[in-house]
């Protein structure tokens, strides 16, 4: 080999030994370089693992103590992780016995569940799920899930994990306000108010149908829902009297946003509306408003009809003759009238707040009043007289009537009295008792007068009687026969004499009762009595109608008032056959009888004449014009009346009346 190829290859050999050691020392470079990395590696992975430790232990503990439930299963439903709120939630200890999720499935919503699963495995999770599900004691529970799939680094699904939230009391409270939101809705809708509530931007968010039938909008309650009422015054405006008042009012209020109560509006239909204002705050935030509108037509009818009662009978009471006053529970009065403080001689500021008893009474009279009081707290109304003394000291008698006050709890709260002034009729009651007492006087001196006269004059007549009667025997023969026509007319006036005697001395006492001889009498065995008593012709019938009444009087003066009756009607009878009808009528508070007869009837003119006393229409020697003024003093004696109707030739009909006891 030459020398030359020997240096070619000498160089080359030197080369590489140098490349060698430049390539030995990069490597060793490296080498420390890969050395002093793998060292930081091993630092950073330590790091790593320690860092990765502690999230997950971490994680464990979040897990663990978690409100909400944490479950985690395989591919195939199995659970193989809880937390300890999953376990006190679906009552199962994972580690002591298998569950699938299949079993907590509510078998309801199973159809609902497995499509859902389906969508977590196709999407990688699903929000939101709501279902039933059941726990291990077999109860009932709804839950909110939230999951997402488990997969593994080369994207292959492991499992499934999710939250599972308990809703069950959550979704029972929103059952109930449900429910109370439905029964919101309908008692607003049914209301009898009108009501509008709008958002902050003058949407509808609810009404009712009042709202509709006052406005005259023809659509449902429902539809106007989000409608603007921005310009809804305006369109509005020409159902009520003063339009523009109407609009500029509400413009104010929507302005100022301030609480309004009570505005009272009047529709041109005669409508009377009460509108409120209710502003919707959150915090100090504006959410929107609430309209209600009240039908007051006639409540505002009702209380002017009231003021104008109150203003009439206010009159009444201030000016009627009546004292009117009103006391509380302790006697003190709280109101007069104008009459009042006339007949007392007060002033009302005189009398307003003074005890009632201590201005009036005296100390007997108190003692009355404090029993009335007590009766008045019982609920009763009680009338009694007073005797009482003016201002002036003058003495007075006041007949007052009393009622118990109540407040509108129905508490007693004191009286009120209506006092009228009887001294008048007080002294005339007096008057009165002292003519009586001298008219019974008189009476009875009248009567024992008549016995008197009537002894005193029957003696002469008597007299003069047995007188003719032995002038006729001691000259028997002697008289011719006109002198025996006068004694005969000397007789028959002798009797009329007597007869008028009689009478006047029955018609004296006809009018007045004995006390001693009041007793109940049956008027049916009075009218027997009587038929015993009168001569009754064969051809006059007498018919009683209808049973008659037992009634409480003198019996003499009963039988004296149909025998009247009764005997007229047979002396004035000229008809072959003669008929006497007696009914009787119950006329409240009175007896009403008739007495009807077919004879000769009495013409009208003398109708009044003939109750007057010695007033007979007929000359008969057996009438003395005295028998129906006798009757008319009976009828009087008890508060009745008599009349009659008659037709000459035809009859005639008597009535009267007795009032009851």
């Amino acid at each position: 080999m030459s020398q030359e190829k020997i240096e070619i290859l000498k160089r080359r050999l030197e080369r590489e030994k140098a490349a060698r050691k430049v390539a030995e020392r990069i490597l060793e470079n490296k080498s420390k370089d890969l050395y002093n990395l793998s060292e930081d590696l091993k630092k950073t992975n330590f790091k790593l693992e320690h860092h990765l430790h502690e999230k997950s232990s971490q994680l464990q503990g979040f897990l663990k103590n978690f409100v909400d439930a944490f479950v985690a299963i395989d591919p195939f439903g199995n659970v193989i992780k809880f937390n300890d709120a999953a376990t006190n939630l679906f009552g199962y200890d994972i580690k002591t016995e298998a569950l699938n999720i299949v079993d907590l499935i509510y078998e309801e919503d199973m159809e609902y569940a497995l499509s859902s699963f389906s969508d977590l495995k196709t999407r990688g999770f699903f929000k939101n799920y709501e279902a039933r599900v059941y726990t291990k004691s077999k109860q009932i529970k709804w839950v909110n899930i939230n999951a997402s799939v488990i997969l593994d680094k080369n994207k292959i699904l492991i499992g499934a994990q999710g939250i599972v939230r308990d809703i069950t009391a959550q979704k029972a409270l929103n059952e109930k306000l449900k429910a109370s939101e439905g029964r919101l809705s309908s008692l607003i809708v049914n209301l009898d108010s009108a009501l509008l509530l709008e958002d902050e931007n003058n949407k509808i968010v609810l009404t009712n149908s009042k709202f509709c039938e006052i406005f005259k909008i023809p659509i449902s309650p429902n539809s106007l829902k989000g409608q603007d009422c921005s310009n809804a015054a305006e369109e509005n405006k020409n159902l009520f009297l003063n339009p523009d008042a109407f609009t500029s009012r509400i413009k104010e209020i929507l302005k100022t946003k301030q609480q309004v109560i009570g505005d009272e509006l009047t529709m041109k239909n005669g409508v009377i509306l009460e509108r409120d204002f209710i502003p919707i705050l959150k915090g100090n935030k504006y959410e929107g408003h609430l309209w209600t509108y009240r039908n007051i037509t006639l409540k505002r009818q009702y209380s002017k009809s009231l003021e104008a009662q109150k203003v009439k009978y206010s009159n009444i009471i201030a000016n009627m003759n009546l004292g009117l006053v009103e006391v509380n529970e302790k006697d003190e009065i709280l109101m007069v009238n104008q009459s009042f403080s006339k007949m007392s001689g007060y002033s009302e500021e005189e009398l307003i707040g003074s005890n009632a008893s201590s201005i009036f009474l005296s100390d007997q009279d108190r003692n009355l009043i404090e029993s009335q009081i007590e009766n008045r707290v019982k609920g009763n109304s009680t009338s009694y007289e007073l005797k009482v003394e003016n201002k002036k000291g003058e003495l007075k008698h006041w007949l007052l009537s009393g009622a118990p006050n109540y407040n509108l709890s129905g508490e007693y709260i004191g009286s009120i009295g209506i006092h009228l002034d009887i001294t008048k009729l007080k002294k005339l009651e007096l008057q009165k008792e002292t003519i009586l007492k001298e008219l019974e006087k008189s009476n009875l001196q009248l009567q024992e007068y008549a016995h008197i006269v009537s002894h005193d004059l029957k003696s002469p007549l008597r007299s003069i009687d047995a007188l003719l009667s032995w002038i006729k025997t001691d000259n028997e023969g002697r008289f011719n026969k006109n002198t025996l026509q006068n004694f005969d007319l000397l007789d028959t006036t002798l009797e009329t004499m007597e007869m008028l005697i009689s009478n006047v001395l029955i018609y004296s006492s006809a009018g007045s009762y004995k006390h001693k001889n009041i007793e109940e009498v049956d008027l049916n065995r009075t009218l027997i009595d009587v038929k015993k008593i009168l001569l009754i012709p064969d051809n006059i019938s007498i018919n009683v109608l209808n049973y008659l009444p037992i009634v409480t009087g003198d019996k003499t003066k009963f039988q004296q008032l149909f025998q009247n009756f009764i005997s007229n009607a047979i002396k004035f009878c000229d008809k072959e056959i003669g008929l006497i009808e007696i009914d009787y009528v119950d006329n409240n508070t009175f007896h009403e009888f008739s007495i009807k007869d077919n004879g000769i009837g009495i013409k009208k003119k003398y109708h009044d004449k003939i109750f007057q006393v010695f007033h007979s229409l007929n000359n008969r020697k057996d009438s003395t014009g005295i028998g129906l003024s006798i009757v008319k003093k009976i009828i009087d004696l008890h508060e009745g009346n008599v009349w009659l109707e008659s037709k000459p030739g035809i009859g005639t009909t008597f009535y009267f009346t007795l009032k009851k006891n």
